[in-house]
């Protein structure tokens, strides 16, 4: 704003310049003394390209050709601050006289206006100026001390654009129409102005009081109305420029994302449902506070069908800005809108062939860091409906964490984590522990199963990585519990099918009622995998290993239950059940020829023991006689921990001691 000014200023008083050279001095002096005086005042160079022509018919003024004010010498852009087809100027020549600047019309003709911010935070429109004039080789004009007043001054069919180094930005306006007007100096002014982004209009309706303090960057009353494509944002209270700086109310619609990404040169991305896909509004008690940040009290937030309210803090930060929020939100509803699911498309419960493919866009998750304190009385998810929810959602260079305080669900209680990771890709994990969750509604709304009744506790550690939720399934990978008390299994009758081995119990109005249900798994690759599971029913148990495809959606399971034929469990009839196929189309058979091979092996098994158990009593029988006949004949009696051996041996080396003894007590005698 203010080199604006001071534009407007040094062509006002060189309007004299020139009128009293016009007579004497040939149009390229009158061209140097203006660009010597514009120089000396703002410190940056201005080219007259063409004629300077004076007027004093209808009114007192002056005309330029091609006209240029030089860019910042630091300025990356090779092209100038501000460069125009040509200038008109009109001055009201009795305010002139009497020592007052008064510009009844100041215009453009198709300027181009190139802003730029070096990575340092340079601002390539605050210029060095002096306040004094230097001898621009006709003579110095002093400013008038009164300020000066304009009519209107008019921009037609200009272009604006505004690189930020800072963040990598730029913004840029095309066919540019604005009118100012500043009847007092010191007293309110107006500014309108239309414009093109990306093909979308953009119109700005600026009033503000007291402009004198305004150009100088102070803090006004002002009034903000703009209109970017379908989306308006409206401002009611204070506001300056130098440092940026505001007070009052606000009221935003940012429902059209596409012209907002054009004019402040984000990539916003396409929300999912729920989170401003139709519908984006913010409005509240806005404070800017010099520093670049912003502080946002008694907001609301509409995005689509939710509102939330709370107070927001946003601060700049070295790489991105930084969000702090309290919120609380009526009933939340996130990714139920005409796509289904995030992802796209709709998962189709069990009878669907495979996961949605759709990408999902977490790019919003790198547009700042956040540390937002949510509250709600529900949360609809799409795949997953749950009660009354406080969570502390924390977001650090695209990687989002939820910290679940309290979740109410499906008649039970969620805690644990939830990790989004937008770097490099998308991942998404956590630790999650469930109790007393009612499986049917659950399953119901995960994959559309609604067979399996019961409450439960379950625990789940995760990973997953791809950027659609069929790449997510495929690669999961990480580990669980389940325990379940007592239910029933619908569809498919255990017992009758053991009773009858007939694998025909299958299908509506069959079930298995069971006391409970337990086991662990492993998940790799986007494969299930358990060994332990155990379910005990009133007529039968049975026990389970396999494979489910998580990714795949396909079963590949056998389970081992046993029929109870008696009191104490035992005696019953045990037939495998093979469970194969697609969750769409799962399959069951009774594994009628493993009975027979179990029967085979089991007998094998017999044949070998009864071999041992005779090899083992046919050995015992002969060390037995072994002993008898030492005992008999050589008068030795085994040791219980001796061996035959031994034995012999011993009763050898006895006889031996005997033989010799008396053969010493011969010749002992004998003498």
């Amino acid at each position: 704003m203010r080199w604006i000014v001071r534009l407007g200023l040094t062509l006002a008083v060189l309007v004299l310049l020139a009128l009293g050279l016009m007579a004497m001095v040939p149009a390229d002096r009158v061209a140097q003394a203006v660009s010597a005086q514009f120089e000396a005042t703002t410190g940056r160079k201005m080219e007259l390209l063409g004629e300077v022509r004076p007027r004093l018919w209808p009114s007192l003024g002056v005309s330029t050709g091609p006209v240029s004010i030089a860019n910042a010498d630091w300025a990356e852009s090779d092209d100038p601050l501000f460069r125009a087809e040509g200038l008109s100027i009109d001055i009201n020549f009795g305010a002139l006289v009497g020592g007052e600047v008064k510009i009844l019309g100041l215009s453009a003709d198709r300027p181009e206006i190139n802003l730029e911010r070096s990575e340092d935070g340079q601002a390539n429109w605050v210029f060095g100026a002096s306040s004094g004039g230097e001898d621009g080789g006709a003579g110095a004009v002093p400013a008038p001390a009164t300020g000066f007043t304009l009519d209107q001054g008019s921009i037609t069919d200009g272009s604006i654009r505004f690189s930020d180094r800072q963040s990598g930005r730029v913004i840029a306006l095309d066919a540019v129409n604005a009118t100012l007007s500043i009847p007092d100096f010191s007293g309110p002014f107006t500014l309108t102005a239309t414009g093109l982004a990306g093909g979308q209009e953009v119109q700005l309706d600026l009033s503000g009081g007291v402009f004198s303090a305004f150009a100088s960057g102070r803090v006004v009353p002002l009034t903000l109305a703009l209109a970017a494509g379908g989306s308006k944002l409206d401002f009611d209270g204070r506001g300056g420029f130098s440092p940026l700086a505001a007070e009052g109310t606000l009221s935003a619609d940012l429902t059209d994302r596409q012209t907002l990404a054009a004019v402040t040169g984000l990539d916003l991305g396409e929300p999912q449902p729920g989170l401003g896909q139709d519908r984006l509004s913010v409005s509240g008690q806005l404070t800017l506070d010099g520093t670049g940040a912003a502080f946002l009290r008694e907001a609301e937030i509409i995005a689509d069908t939710n509102r939330i309210t709370g107070d927001l803090d946003l601060s700049p930060g070295e790489a991105r800005p930084k969000l702090n929020a309290q919120l609380t939100a009526g009933p939340i509803s996130i990714g139920t809108g005409p796509e289904g699911e995030m992802g796209g498309g709709e998962a189709g419960g069990m009878q669907a062939e495979g996961w949605p493919a759709g990408e999902i866009d977490v790019s919003g998750l790198g547009v700042m860091d956040a540390e937002i304190a949510l509250a709600a009385p529900s949360v609809d998810l799409g795949v997953l409906k749950l009660g009354a929810t406080r969570a502390m959602i924390t977001i650090d260079r695209s990687r989002a964490v939820i910290d679940i305080r309290e979740m109410q669900a499906y008649g039970g209680q969620i805690t644990g984590d939830f990790v989004v990771n937008g770097r490099g890709g998308l991942s998404v994990g956590g630790r999650l522990n469930f109790a007393g969750l009612q499986t049917e509604p659950l399953l119901t709304d995960l994959a559309g199963w609604d067979r399996l009744v019961s409450t439960g506790d379950f625990e789940i550690e995760f990973l997953g990585v791809g950027n659609s939720v069929d790449a997510i399934m495929k690669s999961l990978e990480g580990q669980g519990a389940i325990e379940l008390g007592q239910g029933e299994l619908r569809g498919l009758d255990i017992a009758g099918m053991l009773q009858t081995l007939d694998p025909g119990y299958v299908g509506e109005g069959q079930k298995t009622i069971f006391e409970g249900l337990a086991g662990t798994f492993t998940m790799a690759e986007g494969v299930l995998s358990n060994s332990d599971l155990k379910l005990v029913a009133p007529y039968v148990t049975a026990s389970g290993s396999g494979e489910l495809g998580l990714g795949t959606r396909t079963l590949d399971y056998r389970l081992r239950p046993t029929a109870l034929a008696a009191e104490d469990g035992t005696g019953g009839v045990m037939v495998p059940l093979l469970v194969t196929g697609t969750w769409a189309k799962p399959r069951f058979r009774l594994d009628l020829e493993s009975i027979a091979r179990e029967k085979m092996e089991a007998e094998a098994k017999a044949a070998e023991e009864r071999a041992k158990a005779a090899a083992k009593k046919a050995e015992a029988e002969a060390k037995a006689e072994l002993e008898r006949r030492l005992k008999e004949e050589l008068g030795v009696e085994v040791a219980p921990d001796e061996s035959l051996g031994d034995a012999a041996t011993r009763g050898a080396q006895e006889a031996l001691e005997d033989e010799t003894r008396k053969a010493l007590e011969d010749i002992l005698g004998g003498d």
